[in-house]
């Protein structure tokens, strides 16, 4: 449900937010001391969010994160060159992203995210607002991502075709709690100890 604490416990995961109590380690770090280790190896996606420059073509940004990521010319080319083929963005990159439909700025916002060639994509929510072909095909466009450049992908959604698309595992979060961690049919076996107690 929302109030749940999922784009809270993402954030802790990927260093935005400290936490109150606790312990977290997300690839051996301590994602909240924001090592550059670290950050170098992780992206994060929010679905209502964007790092891309509003007027200016998506090509633009992808050059500011080569320069941020300290990417050489032969890095940044060759991850541009497959994300470009991955994702079909050939024909998006020239054009100013707000004359991009909003499934064609998720795709170029994915790819921005990308192209260091990070270890753990964090997404959160990425298919708020796409109608459902466009979210079918984001979801499609993620899973084989996750298995062309072997990511880990953590994913935040209440979308249940794309927890089947996409997921290994799934953890349920109700009242600030995780409530149940087991596979998707699993999940939704209504025999399930998850459903019977809080429904």
């Amino acid at each position: 449900p929302n109030g749940a604490g999922k784009t809270t416990s993402l954030k802790v995961l990927s260093g935005l937010l400290h936490p109150t109590s606790g312990e977290v380690a997300v690839l051996g770090f301590t994602p909240w001391q924001r090592r550059r280790e670290f950050l170098s190896q992780i992206t994060l996606v929010m679905g209502q969010r964007q790092q891309l420059y509003w007027d200016l073509p998506a090509i633009d940004t992808f050059l500011v994160n080569k320069a941020v990521f300290g990417l050489n010319d032969q890095t940044y080319r060759r991850s541009l060159d497959l994300l470009s083929s991955l994702l079909e963005l050939e024909d998006l990159l020239g054009k100013p992203v707000r004359q991009l439909s909003l499934g064609e700025r998720m795709k170029v916002e994915l790819a921005a995210g990308l192209l260091h060639r990070p270890r753990v994509l964090f997404l959160d929510e990425p298919t708020a607002g796409l109608d459902p072909i466009g979210a079918a095909a984001f979801d499609n466009l993620t899973r084989e991502l996750k298995e062309t450049l072997g990511l880990t992908v953590f994913l935040i959604t209440h979308d249940l075709d794309t927890l089947h698309e996409i997921c290994d595992r799934v953890a349920v979060l109700a009242d600030k709690k995780v409530i149940a961690v087991d596979t998707v049919p699993n999940l939704m076996e209504l025999d399930h100890p998850w459903i019977q107690e809080y429904f």
